[in-house]
């Protein structure tokens, strides 16, 4: 790799390597040290090809979701499987990883402006802005960053848009599955919420039950399902379809840890 070379959106990857090096040492133990990441599934990473792989995912903090992502995947890579044991895997990080933000999240301060470096697609969110609900147009240089992506490799999105969950799905990821054909991997998390604070910068709790499972890819005629099908499976992949608050309430599952601990078991047998 030449010392000043480029991805697709102009960021040095040497760069960008030492960030995730260093930003992923400084952020190791809230994952495996103040908590314990439980992680299902990474097996399933190893196998996903190079590029085009698109990971949809329930959103509970701003920064912490994806920090996960990337400690998770590497490892995985790096031939742990479920255990981000030993933080020596970033040392030849995966680079061509990169995430869905909201433009305005990534320029609110030094420390997002440096995380965006490290593998943002900052685009402009169409029903919110500064605190307000609004209503705009898609801009298509945004759909073109994130094919821009998936032909360089591997990215992941968080399709409700927002923290609070059991939002709806914005039918906008189902728009880019369907027209870009990637292959799309559900990951279903837990325990953010009461580990960290809303930004996922700061400790908020320490010994907090955290999970992290991967699925398989999901399973889609991308010529023959509508959108609202595709959004339909997604809400359930990342079980965010409203048929789960009749398994736990919702203020359970946000309150409770007790329950929480086995709401996967419940999930599993419903």
């Amino acid at each position: 790799m030449g010392l000043f070379k480029k991805n697709p959106f102009g960021h040095i990857l040497f760069v960008k390597k030492w960030l995730i090096r260093i930003l992923g040492a400084l952020s190791h133990g809230r994952f495996r040290g103040f908590n314990q990441l439980q992680i299902e599934g990474s097996k399933i990473i190893k196998d996903l090809p190079e590029t085009n792989v698109l990971f949809v995912s329930n959103h509970q903090t701003y920064f912490a979701d994806v920090v996960a992502m990337f400690h998770v995947f590497n490892a995985s890579l790096s031939g742990r499987e479920d255990t981000i044991k030993n933080v020596g895997y970033l040392w030849n990080p995966k680079l061509n990883v990169y995430y869905v933000a909201a433009k305005e999240t990534m320029r609110s301060g030094i420390l997002p402006k440096i995380l965006a470096y490290v593998g943002s697609i900052s685009i402009e969110r169409t029903w919110r802005s500064k605190g307000e609900n609004i209503n705009r147009q898609v801009k298509m240089s945004d759909i073109t960053a994130i094919k821009t992506a998936l032909d360089d490799g591997w990215v992941i999105t968080f399709p409700q848009g927002t923290t609070t969950p059991f939002k709806p799905i914005r039918k906008g990821t189902a728009h880019i599955i369907k027209q870009y054909k990637p292959i799309v991997v559900p990951i279903v998390i837990d325990g953010f919420r009461r580990s960290f604070d809303k930004k996922g910068l700061r400790v908020k709790k320490k010994n907090v039950f955290q999970s992290f499972e991967i699925k398989e890819p999901l399973k889609i005629d991308y010529e023959n399902e509508s959108i609202d099908d595709i959004v339909e499976k997604l809400e359930y992949a990342i079980e965010q379809h409203p048929s789960f608050l009749k398994v736990i309430p919702l203020k359970d599952i946000e309150e409770n840890e007790a329950l929480n601990k086995k709401r996967h078991q419940w999930f599993d047998e419903y």
